[in-house]
């Protein structure tokens, strides 16, 4: 009887062991993952500054390491911002780019809200939160996939990268993906 009781024992420090490695580092939080953000396109300065904000606080929520463009990063992100109304509905469009240290893309992020403002320059603090708390979702998201490929060995693929043709005589440029 005391055999199994220790063996039990054993058996459940072995399971909280194992469950706790996997609330580490290691498992599904993207901390350790150093990302600069390099860029956003698509909005005046004064919209740029305070949705870098934003996302600076995103990202400390999700304890995503959001560095400076300067800063060594193993991925850097660019964004490019839109908007577009239809039916009489504004939606803010964005695109994050996210590149390796190899600069070849590994994801493009995408989506769009509505907003209600009539364009870029007129975005309130709540909508620009709302975008970087949206975007900052998916850059979080892939980068725990990611760090989580990275740590089991298995390293993550990146989309292919956008190649040039080369071009000889007369020929006329051509890009192929």
């Amino acid at each position: 009887m005391a055999g199994t009781k220790h063996a039990r024992r054993l058996a459940a420090l072995v399971l909280t062991a194992a469950l706790g490695a996997c609330q580490g580092p290691l498992g599904g939080s993207p901390e350790g993952v150093p990302v600069a953000l390099e860029s956003i396109d698509g909005a005046p300065a004064p919209i740029r500054t305070a949705l870098v904000d934003e996302l600076t606080n995103a990202a400390t929520d999700r304890k995503v390491d959001l560095v400076g463009a300067s800063a060594q990063a193993r991925y850097r992100v660019r964004g490019y911002l839109s908007t577009s109304t239809e039916d009489g509905e504004t939606k803010v469009a964005y695109v994050w780019d996210v590149f390796d240290s190899q600069k070849r893309r590994a994801k493009r992020l995408a989506g769009s809200s509505p907003v209600p403002a009539a364009s870029i320059s007129a975005l309130d603090k709540a909508a620009l939160a709302k975008l970087a708390q949206a975007s900052m979702d998916e850059i979080a998201e892939f980068l725990t996939a990611s760090k989580s490929e990275t740590a089991s060995g298995a390293a993550a693929a990146p989309e292919a990268p956008i190649q040039t043709a080369e071009v000889s005589g007369e020929e006329p440029a051509v890009a192929m993906q």
